[in-house]
């Protein structure tokens, strides 16, 4: 099965967090190298796992894959790109500046927007000259909301830097700024390029996948990336008569599919089946685009269906014994997190709707820049306050508040210049962690639930929240810290913040959230508890690829009770989406 019949130069694969735009990109990277291409593989996720796919190292350089003639992979791990940004940058300076002065601009270029522009800078060399021993160049991207902030930021830089020549941005002397511009206008041209740029929007036969990907579609078309082609992975197919679970799974998926958007419609389609296996490793791989090979690729099934329905996992409570625990506390932030598609924003709406039913007042809020929260409540309910942090709307409060403090003390000519500063792409990173700070301290005197967005981008936000408290401690260095809370402390005190970690039993879904854990312990944070979506361990089946898929669940569990998790709580797969008052309250029966 070939996704792509014409490949252009650049691959983009983007869609909902969890549709399987790693597994599909890699299949696709490859199958081009297999016929003779030279290609390199890309990933633009902080949280990628690449690695364990294909068990090479992820670096900031390309990477030859052993096995693989022909594909090179490399991560554009931010942290990484801001230091050769920051020495960059630091190389442009007269060679008569002083220590001070650049340690001045050192401290000025140690901020999220810094790590933002110099991940970009990566992105946008690959699109220019930076990639040009490669025939293709696939991008496996992040989840949906942050790929689309990735794919505008050419316009944005390119419109910010055009005639301007005076204001110092957010991330130093603005000629660290304006070295780049013939790249970003270089990249902008690429990606509006429909004879060497491709997007290939990845989905599951799902309404909530197959919306989001219109949604991008659209809004990637108004960016100028016309050339698009649907993929919906995961398609399930009953191959066995009269499977209760089996027709249910087939049933939903093509009420999904033939429900899809007139948007996606129009647009050139590949179906993936399910398969009976993980994708990681190059021959689990290769087999996922070989319908043949696929056929013979498979996870040890149980020998019976009652062999698949006893693992011990399944007796884990549900989330309403969760809930009960949090209720005892009266207030807090309850964050939760973890890879995109597990079904955060369903857990977190539940666990809301659980504790407002429990008497409590509730604040439910999202990070994420796809946000799902009104749809997946469809209705309101007394003593629930929805809402979101809307990166427009904050990027314009910010302006107005440093315009109406900092630039009430400014002449005309300093105001000008302050305000063409702001417009850079850069505030909204500063303006989201402001809003997010907000949000943290609102649980001092009432239960606050954050949706966050997919684990990549939580991260950027949790590096923001630490290089703020870096900073406010500098600040206070020899001073009385008695007084000084920041995001970072409240995140680390246990009694305040309870970090929910959501799953699917799955391998790469549970090596995510082994990973999220050990970032968050490395910053001293201590998650509270995991939950496990969609089991399907208490369903009897026969049909052969769902007893495959059922005993790669029952080595996750195993996996996730041998000392990942402290406490584990488990909601079982529904034929019906939990959609809903009514279906969120579903999900909190015993």
């Amino acid at each position: 099965m070939k996704l792509l019949p014409s490949p252009t130069r650049y691959l983009f694969f983007t869609g909902k967090g969890g549709v399987g735009k790693t597994s599909l990109s890699t299949a696709t990277a490859i199958q081009l190298a297999d016929a003779g291409a030279r290609v390199l593989l890309v990933s633009t996720d902080a949280a990628s796992n690449l690695d364990e796919m294909l068990g090479v190292p992820l670096r900031n350089v390309a990477t030859p894959v052993p096995g693989v003639p022909g594909l090179s992979v490399l991560n554009i791990d931010p942290n990484v790109a801001a230091e050769d940004y920051r020495q960059r940058v630091l190389s442009q300076m007269a060679t008569h500046s002083t220590e001070a002065e650049r340690a001045t601009v050192r401290e000025q270029l140690s901020g999220a927007c810094t790590t933002e522009i110099a991940s970009f800078d990566e992105f946008s060399s690959l699109l220019s000259d930076g990639a040009a021993a490669h025939d293709h160049v696939v991008f496996d991207t992040a989840p949906t909301g942050h790929t689309l902030r990735l794919l505008s930021l050419p316009k944005a830089w390119s419109g910010f830097l055009k005639d301007n020549d005076r204001g110092a941005s957010c991330l130093g002397p603005h000629s660290g700024l304006k070295m780049q511009e013939a790249r970003f206008n270089a990249a902008l041209a690429a990606l509006s390029d429909e004879q060497r740029t491709t997007v290939v929007l990845v989905a599951r036969a799902d309404p909530g996948s197959l919306n989001e990907a219109a949604r991008t579609s659209v809004e990637l078309q108004e960016l100028g990336l016309r050339r698009q082609q649907l993929v919906v992975n995961g398609v399930f197919r009953a191959s066995v008569q009269g499977d209760a679970l089996a027709d249910a799974m087939q049933q939903l998926h093509q009420d999904a599919i033939d429900a899809m958007p007139a948007a996606l419609k129009a647009l050139p389609q590949a179906r993936v089946p399910l398969r009976t296996f993980d994708t990681v490793g190059l021959a689990a791989l290769r087999a996922l685009l070989d319908e043949p090979v696929a056929r013979t690729t498979h996870t040890a099934a149980p020998t019976t269906p009652t062999q698949a329905t006893t693992h011990p996992g399944w007796y884990a409570p549900g989330i309403d014994q969760l809930v009960d625990e949090l209720a005892q506390a009266g207030k807090g932030l309850i964050m939760v997190m973890g890879k995109g598609g597990v079904g955060k924003t369903t857990i977190a709406a539940a666990l809301a709707v659980g504790l407002v039913q429990r008497g409590h007042a509730v604040h439910l809020s999202t990070t994420d820049p796809a946000a799902h929260l009104a749809s997946t409540l469809e209705g309101q309910l007394p003593g629930l306050d929805v809402s979101r942090i809307d990166p427009k709307a904050e990027t314009q409060l910010y302006i107005d508040k440093v315009m109406a403090t900092r630039g009430a003390r400014l002449d005309e000519q300093e105001r000008a210049l302050l305000l063409e500063d702001l417009q850079s792409p850069c505030t909204e990173e500063v303006a989201v962690f402001h809003a997010f700070s907000r949000t943290v301290s609102a649980a001092r005197s009432a239960f606050v639930v954050l949706d966050t967005a997919p684990t990549g981008h939580s991260l950027l936000l949790m590096d923001a929240t630490g290089a703020y408290h870096r900073q406010m401690t500098r600040e206070y260095e020899g001073k009385s810290t008695a007084h000084l809370v920041t995001p970072l402390m409240r995140l680390q005190d246990a009694s305040y913040t309870r970090i929910i970690l959501v799953t699917l039993p799955e391998t790469t879904p549970v090596s995510q959230a082994a990973a999220l854990q050990e970032d968050l312990r490395r910053a001293h944070i201590e998650p509270h508890a995991w939950v496990v979506n969609k089991s399907i361990l208490a369903s009897h089946t026969r049909d052969p690829v769902l007893l495959a898929r059922l005993q790669g669940e029952r080595q996750q569990m195993a996996r996730i009770e041998g000392g990942l998790a402290k406490r584990t709580f488990v909601i079982p797969w529904t034929a019906k989406a939990p959609v809903g008052l009514d279906g969120l309250t579903q999900l909190l029966q015993p």
